[in-house]
C-alpha cells in the first residue's frame, strides 16, 4: 500500500498538469493515478530547507538551478509517464526548460519521513534512476545525522552512507560540497 491516499484513476498527463497548476494541494502522478502527497513535519521542512539554502549559495555565478518543494520531476519509464516531487533538486541541463517541472535532473534529495521512507527508498529511487541525466540521489534521515547517496558509476549505481559532523557529501558534477553539519543545523538532530 502506498503512503499516499489515492484520489482519482486514469487520468490524462495533460489533466493532472492542468489540475495540479490550481490544486492547493501536492500531488503525485503514477501513470495514470493520482496520490496525494502527506502533510511534512518542522524538521523536514528544516532539512529541505537548508539544503536547498546551501545549494543555492554554492549554484550562484554557476551553471545549474536548484529547485525545491513545488517543482515536479517527469519520469518516462517502460512506456509510463510519473511526476514526483523531490525535497529539492539540481538540473544543469540547458534541455531542460519547463515551467512546471523538470526532465532532467542531475543531482535529487528526498528527505525521508516515517510516510514516504519507502517510497522514497524503493519506488521513486528506481524510477528516478532511469533518467539519463541524474548522476546523484541523496536520501537525508530526518532522525539521525545520515545520508545515503547512490551515485552513477561506470558499472551502474554505488552506495555510500555518510554518517556524523564531520562528514561531507561531496558531488563531481555539478560540484557540491555539502558538511552534514550544515545540513542538520538547528534540527535537533
Amino acid at each position: 500500500m502506498s503512503a499516499f491516499d489515492k484520489i482519482a484513476t486514469l487520468v490524462t498527463v495533460e489533466e493532472y498538469l492542468e489540475g495540479e497548476r490550481k490544486s492547493e494541494v501536492k500531488h503525485e502522478y503514477v501513470a495514470g493515478e493520482i496520490y496525494e502527497m502527506p502533510a511534512t513535519n518542522r524538521r523536514h521542512n528544516l532539512l529541505g530547507g537548508s539544503i536547498l539554502s546551501a545549494l543555492s549559495q554554492m549554484r550562484r555565478d554557476k551553471r545549474g538551478d536548484v529547485f525545491a518543494f513545488n517543482m515536479k520531476v517527469r519520469v518516462r519509464t517502460r512506456g509510463e509517464t510519473l511526476f514526483y516531487y523531490p525535497d529539492v533538486f539540481v538540473s544543469c541541463d540547458p534541455r531542460d526548460t519547463e515551467d512546471y517541472f523538470s526532465d532532467y535532473p542531475s543531482v535529487i534529495f528526498e528527505v525521508l519521513s516515517p510516510d514516504t521512507a519507502r517510497l522514497d527508498q524503493r519506488e521513486k529511487r528506481w524510477a528516478y534512476q532511469t533518467l539519463e541525466s541524474l548522476q546523484t540521489y541523496v536520501l537525508v534521515d530526518q532522525f539521525k545525522m545520515e545520508l545515503n547517496v547512490w551515485r552513477r558509476g561506470g558499472d551502474g549505481w554505488e552506495t555510500q552512507t555518510l554518517t556524523g559532523n564531520d562528514a561531507v557529501l561531496t558531488i563531481a558534477d555539478p560540484v557540491i560540497a555539502l558538511p552534514l553539519s550544515e545540513i542538520y543545523a538547528n534540527t535537533g538532530v
